[in-house]
C-alpha cells in the first residue's frame, strides 16, 4: 500500500528534525567542509523534495507561499546533478525554504489530527 498523505507530511517533519539536530550550532563552512554531513543532509533532503511532489495539490493550493515545483526541481538536482551541488546552496533551501514548509506541515497535521 502507498504511504498515505499523513505518512508523507510526518516523513517531512521526522526529516527536517533530522537536518536540524545534524546541523544545530554548525556554520556554513563546517558544513561544506565535511562531505559525510553534507551527504547526509542531501539524502535528507531527497525525501523531503519527494515525499512533497507526492502530495495532492489540493493540499499545496493551501500553501501558496511554498515553492512546491521549486522543491521537485531541486530534488531532480540532487537525484540527477548531485556533481554541481554547492553547500551554499544546499545551506540556503535548509535556512530559507524549510521552515516555512515545516510550519506548514506542523499546521496541517494538528488541523488533521495526524
Amino acid at each position: 500500500m502507498p504511504p498515505s498523505v499523513e505518512d508523507r507530511l510526518q516523513d517531512i517533519l521526522r526529516t527536517t528534525a533530522k537536518i536540524e539536530a545534524l546541523l544545530a550550532g554548525l556554520t556554513l563552512d563546517q558544513f561544506a567542509d565535511d562531505e559525510l554531513l553534507r551527504m547526509a543532509i542531501e539524502r535528507y533532503l531527497e525525501i523531503i523534495c519527494e515525499a512533497s511532489r507526492r502530495l495532492p495539490e489540493a493540499i499545496k493550493l493551501d500553501a501558496p507561499d511554498i515553492n512546491w515545483q521549486g522543491m521537485i526541481d531541486f530534488g531532480n538536482i540532487l537525484r540527477h546533478a548531485y556533481r554541481s551541488t554547492e553547500a551554499e546552496a544546499v545551506w540556503n533551501i535548509i535556512h530559507n525554504h524549510l521552515p516555512p514548509l515545516k510550519s506548514f506541515v506542523e499546521r496541517r497535521m494538528a488541523t488533521s489530527g495526524g
